[in-house]
C-alpha cells in the first residue's frame, strides 16, 4: 500500500472519530454549564465551555480569534468555523475528502455514508441547529459516526485498509479519552480517589458518564453511587470498557503489530509497553505520582506512537504487508 494512501486512511478514521469525540465534549460542557453551581450564572458557563476549549488544546487559537467566551461562539467554533481544524464541519470534510481520494481502498457504501454526512452539516446552519435543538444535533452526528464505522465493519475486507482505519479509530478515542479526563480532574482540581464533595461534582460526572454512552456499563459494572474513583477506573483500566484507554492502546498494539509483519518495530514496542502498563497496572501506582501527571505522561506517549507510526509506514515508498 502507498503511504498516501495509509495517510488517508488513517485520518479519515481519526477525523470521523474526532467528530464524534467533539460532539461527545460538547454535550459534556453543554450538560455541565445547565448545572447549578455556587458561581454566577455567567461565569459558571464561562468555565465550563472554556474547559472544552482547553481540553480540545483550542483556548489559545480561539482567544486570538474570538476574544469573547460565551456559549453561542464557542459552539459556532465547535460545530461551524471552516478554520478550525477541529470543528465538526471541518472534520467531516476533511474525512469526506480522504475517502473520495481514496475510493479504490474503501466500499462504495463508506464513500457515500461520509458524502452523505458532509452535506447535511453542509447545508446545515445556526436557525437550523436552533431549530432542531442541540442535543438532538449532536445526538445526530454520533449516530453517523458510529454508522460509519458499522458500515466498514460490515462491508470491508481485513486487509492493511481496514487496519489502518482501525489504528486512527483508537489513536484519536484513546487521545479524546485523556482530554475528557483532564477535563473532569483538571476542572475539579480533585484526585479520582477522593469522594465527590457536593451534589455539583456528583452530577458533573454523571454528566460525564452520559456524554460517553457509560452511564448504564457503569450501573451494570459497579452497581453503586457514582465516584471519581470508579469513572477514572472504567475510563482508564477497564478492557471491556470501549472507550478506555486499556481498550484503545490495546487496539492500537494489535493494529502497529499486524502492520509491522513481524518486524521488530521501535513503534511496536512502545506501543506493546503502555498498553502492557495499562493491562496490569493498579490505579493507586498510576496515580501516586498525581492525576495531572499521569495524564500528561499518557498523552506525550501517545504522541510519540503516533510520531513513530507516521515515520515507519508514512514515510518509506510502500508500506510491508502484514
Amino acid at each position: 500500500m502507498l503511504c498516501r494512501t495509509a495517510s488517508d486512511l488513517l485520518w479519515m478514521a481519526r477525523h470521523i472519530e474526532r467528530v464524534d469525540n467533539c460532539a461527545r465534549l460538547i454535550d459534556y460542557a453543554h450538560r455541565v454549564a445547565l448545572l447549578p453551581d455556587r458561581l454566577e450564572k455567567g461565569r459558571a458557563l464561562t468555565e465550563s465551555w472554556g474547559a472544552a476549549l482547553s481540553a480540545l488544546g483550542l483556548e489559545e487559537d480561539y482567544a486570538r480569534r474570538l476574544g469573547r467566551l460565551d456559549e453561542h461562539s464557542v459552539l459556532q467554533y465547535l460545530i461551524f468555523d471552516a478554520e478550525n481544524p477541529s470543528s465538526i464541519y471541518a472534520c467531516l470534510h476533511a474525512a469526506r475528502e480522504s475517502g473520495r481520494a481514496q475510493r479504490g481502498a474503501i466500499s462504495a457504501e463508506m464513500y457515500e455514508d461520509l458524502n452523505s454526512s458532509w452535506m447535511r452539516v453542509r447545508d446545515l446552519d445556526w436557525d437550523q441547529l436552533n431549530s432542531e435543538g442541540l442535543s438532538q444535533f449532536l445526538d445526530w452526528v454520533k449516530r453517523r459516526s458510529a454508522a460509519f464505522r458499522g458500515i466498514t465493519l460490515g462491508t470491508l475486507v481485513r486487509d492493511e485498509a481496514y487496519t489502518f482505519l482501525q489504528l486512527g479509530t483508537f489513536l484519536e478515542r484513546a487521545d479524546n479519552s485523556l482530554r475528557l479526563l483532564d477535563m473532569y480532574f483538571g476542572e475539579t482540581r480533585q484526585r479520582p480517589e477522593q469522594e465527590a464533595r457536593s451534589a455539583v461534582e456528583y452530577y458533573r460526572l454523571s454528566a460525564l458518564l452520559q456524554a460517553i454512552s457509560a452511564f448504564e456499563t457503569y450501573r451494570k459494572i459497579y452497581r453503586d453511587t457514582v465516584t471519581p474513583a470508579r469513572v477514572a477506573e472504567l475510563l482508564v483500566l477497564r478492557a471491556d470498557m470501549p472507550r478506555s484507554l486499556a481498550a484503545c492502546t490495546a487496539a492500537i498494539h494489535r493494529s502497529v503489530e499486524s502492520l509491522a509483519g513481524g518486524r521488530r518495530l521501535e513503534v511496536l514496542r512502545q506501543c506493546g509497553a503502555l498498553a502492557s502498563e495499562l493491562r496490569y497496572a493498579r490505579m493507586e501506582s498510576l496515580l501516586a505520582p498525581g492525576t495531572s501527571a499521569f495524564l500528561k505522561s499518557v498523552m506525550a506517549r501517545l504522541y510519540a506512537i503516533s510520531d513513530g507510526i507516521f515515520r515507519e509506514f508514512m514515510l518509506s515508498t510502500d508500506v510491508v504487508s502484514a
